[in-house]
């Protein structure tokens, strides 16, 4: 926040106090000297700082050779050719993904060896945490100093004391950074421009002095410091502060109550001041805020609590800053119509009230403003057509509210307007032509409207500056554009998602080279893909979804990193009539991260060489006619979602599968897989949130080893050949049984338009957005301890023994269904208790006795619940349990137990019976018969006497043989 606003001021300290009297050039020295290379020292002390970074982008790719002074930010002194300064600026974010940063594990000490450095910029690169080290205090010519947004961490060295010439310093949003003792900030004489936003100054001794230590101070940027009012202290009243301070960043600190007092020692100089975040419904004195700062020209106090102050009091009388240009009060849920106190403020040129929940209609005067900002409120009405008088209006956000009506003509007479966003209204009608007057408009969103008409060429005829249309989601607009139209301009985000597009794929795209998103989605388009497309520079972001386009999946663009696209590189075509195998060509976009490729008529086999594709994220290829074994390619490091289900795969699961850590989603249900559902499932796959293979022909026994997947939200094994009991570990897992607190687990790995299906009802459910409130599994527990369950479906497979009592404790369950199984017993009353319960299935099963009646039970009336049970009885099927042979309800938990007697005491059975008739049926027979008795004595000595025997004659033979031998070779 504190870190963005401002930047003209930054670029002002940059240029009037670096660049002043000095000729920055590339290093090739003055044409007057005799400087022709760089000298050799400062050479390796370059090279030392490439080596100790990596260059994935290619940054620092112009390093090579002897002449320093052709390499890239690299600049020298026109006189003597010294280094004077090293910019390389990154854009690494933890968040995104950076296309142009160094990485390194610290700041190198040969950078010690510029001595005549005065502006070094390591800002946005990745130093992995490491400390600032103690050498930047000997670069004593430094100027401009800034290491923000570089993840560097620890104490900052107090050492930066000594660069008494520095006139910029910025260590800010870092993450880690702290200080321990402030006093290093008094050597700093020179100094003008301080960010230490995201520095931890909590604990910091001295931390005062940051406010009186540095009177050339004129920009101090404190945003989330871990300061409090007691760093404002008496001790602050001095006249000495601050005196010269034109911009202040107080913005997410631990402020409260009364504002400081600080600030009436600013009020000749300060012209922009942050405050956001502090609550000032307790600040006493806010009243005094508006007056005593007559010099403020740019104020920003989002979300402080303002709701609670009415911004129409006397006290609180904005027109009295007569200076003030730019007002932020932007999320403070301020309530009511729009505050008729700012029409009268002839100053303002920017006014933000986004965020809050202001009613009524838009005041048809709005003053001079250049900048009005009303999103996110609750604003209904027509925009009126006097919006069009504010001649000098460059940013007009209207979006989230409830307007009506349509587009205003007059909007085309704002010809300096830069930006218009009018998304997610209720606006209606046709789009005026005269929105091709706005020459300089560079932004443009109309999406999520109810407009209709027509869309021409001649909406867009002198629009030469636009780069981003958002017109998604207008349902009844066309664009009817001929195939042979030019666009004035180069798009860059293109977006007509469920909108109507005529004349096939749009030909008039071809021409476009700039494009990072593109988003034609639902927009009703057919036929294949025109062989132009292929040819088309890179396009991170394409979004083909929900048409009819069909043909083989050749002729697409390059989905790749590129430019300002910062996120993942995404290719979405689900919902189509694409059709043949996947084309391996489609391996080539390594840097795809989302590929989704379902509900077509793809068939083949999955291409082995979807193992290069090393950083997809997710795999979506479900709903094809896909065959083949699922390869061990799709068995990627990175993945954290595979979707493959309704295909025709066969075979095992591959054991490379298990390789996938961060796998949250694996959906393989609906094909033809065999073999038992391996251990490794959940024993490797840690992270898993849903396990989906319903409807395969696995066999076996579900597997103990899911009491570990500890994070399992939805889990489906439903239709199957699985045998035996229902594993007591299921009752383990915490996700469904206990309402824990994951944080950002594990909705993290689930992207807000992530489908799951699930059977649920009797329907196929598919969960979109709010499926991560779902608690469902189509499994049970002996110890069902799965208290936010709403559906356990458990149909078509071979489980046996009895419904567990413990069911009933599932209080929220609405959907049960236990249909086509071998389960045995009694119905457990217990089921009554489940008074959420709609839909119940328990047929063809083994089941007998009474069926329970009363609560939920006594509505599910419906006698195709019990079908296929022809020992159940009572109502709602017509066997009467009164009938002489009837079995009489019992306990379930005593006839559990009784059962579980039953079997124990007949292995008990067996295995006395086996023992006696395996040992006394022989013992006894030779107790009784003598003759029986000596025969086996008998028998041995026989057969101990023939072995002897034979042993002596082979013995002779062979001694025979010897002597034979010996003989013959005396002779000879």
């Amino acid at each position: 926040m504190g870190n963005q606003r401002g930047l003209g001021l930054h670029l002002n300290f940059v240029c009037a106090f670096l660049f002043a009297g000095a000729t920055y050039t590339p290093c090739l020295g003055d044409q007057n000297t005799s400087v022709t290379v760089c000298s050799e020292q400062e050479r390796l002390a370059l090279l030392k700082f490439k080596n100790s970074v990596e260059d994935g982008s290619g940054m620092l790719s112009s390093w090579v050779g002897n002449d320093c002074f052709l390499w890239e930010g690299i600049h020298c002194n026109g006189v003597t050719g010294k280094v004077e300064s090293l910019h390389l600026r990154g854009d690494f974010d933890v968040w995104r993904q950076g296309y142009k940063y160094l990485v390194g594990n610290e700041m190198k000490s040969s950078l010690a060896e510029l001595w005549n450095l005065k502006h070094l910029d390591l800002s946005g690169n990745y130093f992995q945490g490491s400390q600032i080290l103690k050498f930047i205090g000997s670069l004593k010519q430094l100027a401009y100093l800034n290491l923000s947004h570089a993840y560097f961490e620890g104490i900052i060295p107090p050492h930066i004391g000594n660069l008494s010439d520095l006139k910029v310093l910025d260590l800010s949003s870092n993450g880690g950074l702290k200080v321990d003792d402030m006093a290093w900030t008094s050597g700093l004489l020179s100094l003008e421009h301080l960010d230490l936003s995201e520095v931890d100054l909590g604990g910091a001794r001295n931390r005062d002095m940051v406010f009186y230590m540095i009177p050339s101070l004129r920009k101090l940027s404190l945003w989330r410091c871990g300061l409090s009012n007691a760093d404002f202290g008496p001790f602050l009243n001095s006249s000495r502060i601050l005196p010269n301070i034109k911009h202040l960043d107080l913005v997410g600190n631990s402020f409260q109550g009364p504002l400081p007092s600080i600030l009436q020692n600013m009020s000749s100089s300060l012209t922009f001041l942050d405050l956001s975040g502090f609550n000032l419904s307790l600040a006493w004195n806010f009243a005094n805020l508006l007056s005593m700062i007559p010099s403020l020209a740019e104020l920003h106090l989002s979300a402080c609590g303002l709701h609670k102050t009415h911004l129409s009091s006397p006290r609180h009388n904005f027109s009295t800053l007569s200076n003030i240009q730019y007002l932020d009060l932007s999320g403070n849920l301020i309530h009511g119509t729009f505050p008729s106190v700012f029409t009268n403020m002839s100053s303002l040129r920017a006014l933000d009230l986004s965020g809050n929940q202001l009613t009524g209609r838009i005041p048809t005067f709005l003053g001079n403003l250049s900048k009005l900002d009303l999103s996110g409120n609750q604003l209904n009405g027509s925009i009126p057509e006097s919006v069009g008088n504010l001649a000098g209006l460059t940013y007009l956000d209207l979006s989230s509210n409830q307007l009506k009506g349509p587009i205003p003509a007059s909007l085309g007479r704002l010809i300096s307007l830069q930006s218009v966003s009018l998304g997610s209204n209720f606006l209606n009608d046709t789009i005026p032509v005269s929105i091709r007057l706005l020459s300089k408009l560079q932004h443009l969103d109309i999406s999520n409207n109810s407009l209709e008409g027509v869309v021409f060429e001649a909406h867009f005829a002198n629009l030469s500056m636009l780069k981003h249309l958002y017109a998604s989601l207008n349902t009844k607009l066309t664009f009817n554009v001929s195939s042979d139209w030019i666009p004035p301009f180069q798009w860059e985000n293109f977006q007509l998602h469920s909108c109507n597009i005529t004349n096939g794929f749009p030909q008039w795209l071809r021409n476009q080279r700039k494009l990072w998103m593109l988003v034609l989605s639902n927009a009703r388009m057919s036929g294949p893909l025109p062989g132009w497309l292929r040819k088309m520079p890179i396009i991170p972001h394409l979004d083909l979804s929900h048409n009819q386009l069909s043909g083989p999946l050749k002729n697409l663009p390059n989905v790749a990193t590129y430019g300002r696209y910062r996120f993942g590189p995404s290719l979405f075509l689900e919902n189509n009539f694409f059709s043949e195998s996947i084309p391996s060509s489609l391996c080539r976009r390594r840097d795809l991260v989302y590929l989704d490729l379902s509900k077509n008529r793809l068939t083949g086999k999955i291409p082995t060489c979807f193992v290069d594709l090393q950083q997809l994220y997710t795999l979506i290829l479900s709903s094809n006619w896909l065959s083949g074994v699922v390869p061990s390619s799709v068995a990627l490091n990175s993945l954290h979602q595979l979707k493959l289900n309704d295909n025709n795969f066969v075979g095992e699961l591959p054991r490379e599968l298990a390789n996938l850590l961060y796998l949250s989603i694996l959906d393989l249900g609906d094909n033809r897989l065999s073999g038992n559902i391996p251990e490794w499932v959940a024993e490797n796959l840690a992270n898993l949130v849903v396990l989906r293979l319903h409807k395969n022909n696995f066999t076996g026994r579900i597997p103990q080893s899911l009491r570990k997947a500890s994070h399992l939200r939805i889990l489906d094994v439903a239709d199957n050949n699985l045998k035996g009991t229902i594993p007591p570990c299921l009752g383990e897992l915490d996700a469904m049984g206990n309402d824990h607190d994951y944080g950002y687990f594990p909705g993290s790995f689930l992207d807000d338009d992530e489908n799951v299906e699930q059977v649920m009802k009797g329907v196929s459910l598919e969960y979109t957005t709010t499926w991560d409130l779902v608690y469902n599994m189509d499994l049970s527990s002996n110890k069902t301890a799965l208290i936010k369950l709403v559906g356990l479906n458990l149909s078509n497979n071979h489980l046996s023994r009895y419904i567990p009592d413990s069911i009933g404790n599932m209080t929220e369950l609405e959907s049960l269904d236990l249909s086509g199984n071998e389960l045995n017993g009694m119905i457990p009353p217990s089921m009554a208790n489940l008074t959420f319960l709609s839909r119940l299935k328990l047929s063809h099963n083994n089941l007998y006795g009474r069926i329970p009646t009363g609560r939920q039970l006594q509505t599910l009336t419906d006698p195709s619940i019990y079908e296929g049970n022809k020992d159940l009885c009572g109502p709602p099927l017509p066997n009467n349990c009164s009938k002489p042979g009837e079995v009489p309800t019992r306990s379930k938990k005593k006839q559990g137990a009784s059962d579980e007697k039953t079997e124990v005491w007949l292995f008990y059975v067996d295995i006395i019976c086996g023992f006696a008739t395996g040992f006394w049926g022989v013992i006894g027979l030779l107790l009784f018969k003598k003759q029986w008795r000596w025969i086996p004595f008998m028998f041995a000595e026989e057969t101990m006497d023939k072995i002897y025997v034979a042993i002596v004659v082979r013995v002779n033979k062979i001694t025979r043989g010897r002597e034979a031998v010996q003989v013959l070779w005396n002779q000879s």
